[in-house]
């Protein structure tokens, strides 16, 4: 049976004030945005270059990838608001058909930018469609059927894409190629979440002592999104058992009660390692067993789980499957 994630990097239904909440705590631009500063330095480059020339011609498509949780909605957030134009936001699997992406394609204006979140998960057909579409700006639709169908070329405005992918390498060939800039976001450095953490602090509201910000920074997973959960749940464990103010006792006693561990293992990850150590010991254990020890999806543990898993040293890959390190071993003696 699977365990429920406290600390997730992945998308979840929340209630309409914490999405309001989430709303503002994305940064606009990139003064606001902490971290990446490699990418950041690239896209000002690019995008400083399309307003210079004021021609007419758009920043070209750019593919973000990497964990999930680092912020690659977030920058496309921040580029459609440095270009200064109209952000539309969809996701893979939502484009269903090649219609729905027609559809979406010719409701933008000049100059929009077009984020598709797990770009990777579009289907075979509507990526088809959207070849000519990136590469030409034209749209090739048929209208009718049998003998009676005919094929018909639309023209398109210009537009930018911007696809967001936790797994590059799921993506054709043909539609990587398609993409100008490519850049891969890495985990932030422990100072740079100690920054963020500070500021969603000061967004909202909330007194954080510089010694539970750093506690909460080592248990973050090196990831804003988490830090920013953390945050919130440790927040609400001070307004319901103290002042509010969160220092170090609080953080410590809250991140007790859910139960993150000083490398900021939750639950779900020192199950994993105990099920692949209880049923395999040292020997290496397939993906689809993995899933089937944990009930999980096998993309579920190639998403979330191994990418900060392989960054700690706690499992490796090899040609055989993933196998429990020794510093894992430790660690859950430890526990």
């Amino acid at each position: 049976m699977a365990i429920d994630r406290i600390v997730d990097t992945g998308a979840h239904e929340e209630d309409a004030e914490e999405k309001k909440t989430e709303v503002t705590l994305r940064p606009t631009n990139f003064d606001e945005y902490i971290g990446q500063e490699r990418l950041k330095n690239n896209l000002k480059l690019a995008i400083d270059a399309v307003k210079k020339r004021d021609d007419g011609t758009t920043l070209d498509h750019v593919l973000l990838y990497g964990p999930p949780g680092l912020g690659k909605t977030t920058m496309a957030n921040v580029i459609a608001h440095e270009l200064g134009t109209n952000l539309r936001v969809t996701a893979g699997p939502a484009i269903e058909r090649a219609g729905d992406l027609a559809s979406i394609l010719t409701n933008l204006q000049d100059g929009d930018v077009l984020f598709i979140d797990e770009i990777h998960r579009l289907r075979r057909t509507v990526e088809e469609v959207l070849y000519s579409a990136m590469e030409d700006y034209k749209l090739d639709i048929v209208i009718g059927k049998g003998p009676a169908a005919r094929s018909v070329r639309l023209d398109l405005p210009h537009f930018t894409v911007i696809g967001a992918t936790t797994r590059t390498g799921a993506l054709a060939g043909p539609l990587r190629d398609r993409f100008g800039i490519i850049h891969r976001l890495e985990y932030y450095e422990k100072p740079e979440i100690e920054q963020i953490i500070k500021r969603t602090a000061g967004i909202l509201g909330t007194t954080v002592r510089p010694d539970a910000t750093e506690l909460l920074a080592e248990r973050s997973r090196l990831t804003p999104r988490i830090a920013n959960r953390l945050l919130k749940r440790v927040r609400d464990y001070a307004d319901v058992n103290g002042d509010g103010i969160i220092d170090l006792p609080v953080a410590q006693k809250a991140l007790d009660l859910m139960e993150i561990d000083e490398l900021g293992l939750d639950p779900a990850d020192r199950n994993m390692l105990r099920l692949m150590l209880e049923n395999y010991e040292s020997r290496p254990v397939g993906l689809t067993t993995i899933a089937a020890l944990t009930g999980d999806e096998t993309s579920t543990i190639e998403d979330y789980y191994e990418p900060y898993l392989l960054r700690l040293g706690l499992i490796e890959r090899t040609p055989r499957g993933r196998k429990v390190t020794e510093k894992a071993k430790k660690h859950l003696n430890q526990r």
